[in-house]
């Protein structure tokens, strides 16, 4: 029996989150540590492909009833998803210590 595997996709705004926080760590502390995080964001993304919906409700947006979004960790960082059919859409990559409420009101429901 075949497991069902999901596409796993970064929205742009996913991908300049990524590279922002690459570029600030390779300035602020060094290139190998930017790599490492980069690499363990891209097992951690790795893992949806097969469970994505093992990552919790984002608890900004759940107080709003909100349920469609999902978030998995990578302390102190959160990238938050949304499953549709048979693809992951990663919306955002942030520092979780950040404004989060602020953060995903103006990028997941701005309209």
């Amino acid at each position: 029996m075949t497991e069902e595997r999901f596409e796993v996709e970064l929205t742009q705004g996913a991908e300049d989150d990524l590279e922002t926080i690459h570029v600030y760590l390779a300035e602020h502390r060094s290139a190998e540590a930017a790599e490492s995080l980069l690499d363990a964001f891209l097992e951690k993304i790795h893992t949806l492909e097969r469970y994505p919906d093992r990552g919790s409700i984002p608890k900004e947006l759940e107080t709003l009833g909100i349920r469609e979004f999902r978030q998995v960790l990578l302390d102190p960082y959160r990238l938050i998803y949304r499953v549709i059919g048979s693809k992951v859409f990663i919306l955002v990559i942030a520092d979780g210590r950040r404004d989060m409420q602020a953060l995903l009101e103006r990028r997941l429901l701005a309209r």
